[in-house]
């Protein structure tokens, strides 16, 4: 085995404020606990919670690292106590609870994955934070069946096209919101049946004109505030809605009479403070559901842009633009 080295160079937040303000440091490996894999990284997945912790608005939880990024791809180079699902060597992509931006990072062994099919280790470090998501949001609390429709806010967005690719893989219909023609276009391309552009158009307006008035069955939404009340209008009879974000504010005047005269359910989670064992088991309902499907090919991650693990701060510019359409990755 491959002599490991004692420090490690890693992407600090030095104090909050802009995407300058990230640092090289230089750390030691992380110690593993009992079930954990040390990742060397080849490439980490960038993320709006990213860019709110470097901000100081999403502080990490208690027991994560100080270091920002939640996802990863690289190589198995040490095994904690008890660590068995995986040889030294296998390639991997992980969902890590902070982190990610090191030359090195531990994980439990469960919430990592086997690389699949022939996807890249960039392509692969762009699964986990977006897949686990979408998964447990759209699927499992959102309940989303073939032949049901759902509406995805901010369809260009990392979650947004993961959300696109796994609802038609499962059967179901889609619509979504994008905030330029190009990304109604890129939506459209990937498979949405529906790509509205909020800019000059309304999206219960078209949404009840596209389902001949039914309107959607699940609601997959990052935006909340003025949306909130909006997607009531736009649900179906017994729809559900997930809020994952709040990207333009989380305290609103609501009107609660569709939720009880259309059976709604209203609905959110997050992902970051999960236990070891919620995240696991979304890992484990990924490789039966999902992983077959990437593994034949009929599932891709969209790639928007990659930066060299120098170019952190470029790369958080650039999601600051809200213009990429798929995923950001950083490559070591």
């Amino acid at each position: 085995m491959t002599q490991l080295p004692a420090t490690m160079t890693a992407m600090a937040i030095s104090e909050p404020g802009g995407p300058e303000v990230l640092k090289p440091v230089s750390r030691s490996l992380p110690n593993l606990g009992a079930g954990e894999i040390l990742i060397k990284v080849a490439a980490a997945g960038v993320n709006r919670p990213d860019v709110s912790q470097r901000q100081g608005k999403y502080p990490a939880p208690a027991g994560a690292s100080d270091l920002p990024g939640l996802e990863v791809a690289g190589s198995i180079v040490a095994l904690g106590e008890g660590a068995e699902r995986f040889a030294l060597g296998t390639q991997v992509c992980a969902l890590v609870h902070g982190g990610g931006y090191a030359e090195y990072v531990s994980v439990h062994e469960s919430c990592a994955l086997p690389i699949p099919g022939s996807l890249s280790l960039i392509e692969a470090a762009a699964l986990p934070e977006t897949f686990f998501t979408v998964w447990t949001n759209v699927f499992a609390r959102g309940r989303l069946q073939a032949g049901e429709t759902l509406l995805v806010h901010g369809g260009s967005s990392g979650i947004g096209t993961t959300a696109i690719m796994l609802a038609k893989a499962f059967g179901a219909k889609v619509i979504v919101t994008a905030g330029s023609d190009e990304k109604c276009a890129a939506c459209l391309k990937l498979g949405a049946d529906l790509a509205i552009n909020y800019r000059n158009q309304d999206f219960v307006e078209l949404v009840k004109q596209h389902t001949q008035g039914k309107g959607v069955d699940v609601i997959l939404d990052m935006v909340a505030g003025p949306y909130v009340n909006r997607n009531f209008q736009a649900a179906a009879q017994n729809g559900r809605i997930v809020q994952i974000a709040s990207q333009m504010g989380y305290k609103i005047e609501l009107d609660i009479r569709p939720i009880s005269a259309k059976c709604l359910t209203y609905t959110g989670s997050t992902l970051r403070p999960r236990t070891v064992a919620e995240k696991g088991a979304i890992a484990k309902a990924l490789y039966d559901n999902v992983w077959p499907h990437i593994a034949a090919d009929k599932i891709r991650p969209v790639i928007d842009s990659t930066f060299a693990f120098a170019d952190v701060a470029k790369a958080h510019a650039r999601m600051e633009t809200s213009q990429h359409i798929g995923k950001i990755v950083l490559t070591l």
